[in-house]
């Protein structure tokens, strides 16, 4: 039975709608905590058996930090990618997909947190994986990190203007968000609340950021929405699916 794996890094970086949308056209997840990688069953997988393809998400960890099971996870995303797996990655899970293919992922001189602007290149806009997504939208964003250029012959779909690299496709199926385009509003007030001590180091204030967030979620979502349908309809072939 084929089956999606999902690297999940936090207790409160689900898979969220992203995950909602592939259980909805079939498929069905093993959700994994690398993290947790000395609990049985939670690491990296050790083969590909049966794997239909790989979400890797966000979380409070940065590349190059010490912890082995980011080794760990770099080297089966670039099992994935050789065997021409679907690779989905979101945040975190953008940064470890474009450092493991060969890309390179550092500090940010201004970091993002809340809805920032971010914009569709001219390539993206010809890409099936933005299809309907607006040239110009609100994306939720909480990182100080960033894709400072990404694999030999990745294509950039989206930039922001702190952040240039805001999504990338490598090869056929390997695709990088930095946006946390899978979060609910109940997750956007968590990764908020998770971040309110880097928000006040920006001078940004938890209330002022929810506030932002009541404004641009709604608009925000329906541009989530899409997108989710566009990678479980384009990135994941629908070979083999079975109810779950």
């Amino acid at each position: 039975m084929a089956t999606i794996i999902v690297f999940q890094h936090s207790p409160h970086g689900g898979p969220g709608r992203l995950g909602l949308t592939l259980r909805d056209h079939g498929f069905r997840l093993d959700v994994r905590r690398p993290d947790l990688h000395r609990e049985r069953g939670k690491g990296v997988p050790p083969d590909y058996d049966n794997v239909h393809g790989l979400v890797v998400l966000g979380g409070p960890q940065n590349v190059g930090d010490p912890e082995p099971w980011l080794n760990e996870s770099m080297a089966y995303i670039r099992g994935a990618h050789e065997r021409s797996l679907p690779i989905v990655g979101v945040c975190l899970g953008h940064q470890l997909i474009a450092a493991a293919l060969g890309g390179q992922v550092g500090p940010m001189p201004t970091p993002e947190l809340g809805f920032t602007r971010t914009s569709v290149t001219v390539a993206g806009q010809t890409d099936t994986i933005m299809a309907g997504v607006p040239w110009d939208f609100m994306a939720f964003q909480t990182h100080g990190q960033q894709v400072t250029a990404p694999p030999a012959g990745a294509t950039v779909l989206a930039s922001s203007e702190a952040c240039k690299v805001q999504a990338f496709r490598v090869g056929l199926r390997t695709y990088g968000f930095q946006f946390h385009f899978e979060s609910d509003r109940p997750n956007v007030s968590t990764l908020l609340r998770s971040s309110e001590a880097w928000a006040r180091e920006q001078g940004l204030s938890l209330k002022t950021l929810e506030s932002q967030a009541d404004d641009h979620y709604q608009r925000a979502a329906l541009v989530a929405d899409r997108l989710c349908l566009n990678i479980a309809a384009y990135c994941f072939p629908s070979v083999g699916l079975v109810a779950v």
